[in-house]
């Protein structure tokens, strides 16, 4: 079934019609580099192959770069994780591959911004197309 997403930035209001999930929240808060999460807060490097379980993470390579944009707030001892983007080898997708995976699983090796401002995560955070 087709939903009907509002996406906002500003200066810039769209409407699309997408086939998706929403997926079971991981956490409830996130922690960012500012209020809309849109800034870079450090670039990782993967330590070993990871195989996505859904479609709310991501696959990772050993050794593949890992832009961090926000670092999910651990609830009732469940894992940490953090979202980022990969982009493969040929870099033909310029947009990259956006999701979760286990913090356990990276080295950051260049902090851009501290993440300190904590903000609820929404119902598109764990949204899968």
């Amino acid at each position: 079934m087709a939903r009907l997403l509002l996406f906002s930035l500003p200066g810039l209001m769209a409407i699309c019609a997408v086939h998706g999930i929403f997926m079971d929240r991981l956490a409830s808060k996130k922690l960012c580099a500012d209020d809309e999460c849109v800034y870079t807060i450090s670039l990782a490097r993967a330590r070993e192959d990871y195989n996505a379980p859904d479609c709310r993470f991501i696959n990772v390579k050993k050794g593949q770069q890992i832009y961090i944009y926000s670092k999910l707030v651990q609830e009732n001892g469940a894992g940490e994780f953090w979202a980022g983007s990969v982009y493969g080898d040929d870099h033909e997708d310029e947009m990259g591959t956006l999701g979760y995976f286990p913090s356990s699983l990276v080295e950051e090796q260049h902090v851009y911004q501290e993440a300190t401002k904590e903000v609820p995560t929404t119902d598109i955070d764990f949204f899968c197309e």
